[in-house]
């Protein structure tokens, strides 16, 4: 079960995020649509596991571990955009969702 206080800090990196992604993904991973699809902080605050959904999906291994690579970057931009909000800024770990792949093939399992 996550507190209130973890809910709002996971909620407000998530936005943050989708608006840098937005504005700077291209950097990162060129060709590719990134979208928050999760964010879960630790009890201490420390730690954002985010979780990412790719697109196109193929390739999304490598995509992950590109912004997994980028991390520290990433965070200092986080950093910068949230830093009078928030008074640590927590590690980024990205993991992939792929919670969208697994709907498509619940859907062509079903069609057929």
């Amino acid at each position: 079960m996550f507190s209130k206080r973890q809910n709002q800090v996971a909620s407000f990196i998530q936005k943050e995020l989708g608006e840098l992604f937005i504005l700077r993904a291209s950097e990162w991973v060129p060709g590719k649509m990134l979208t928050v699809s999760i964010v879960r902080v630790t009890k201490d605050l420390s730690i954002a596991n985010i979780f990412i959904s790719v697109f196109p999906s193929n390739d999304s291994e490598a995509t992950i571990k590109q912004l997994n690579d980028a991390s520290s970057q990433i965070r200092y931009e986080l950093g910068t955009r949230i830093r009078h909000s928030i008074r640590r800024i927590p590690e980024l770990r990205f993991l992939l969702d792929d919670s969208l792949d697994y709907i498509d093939k619940i859907d062509d399992a079903l069609k057929s």
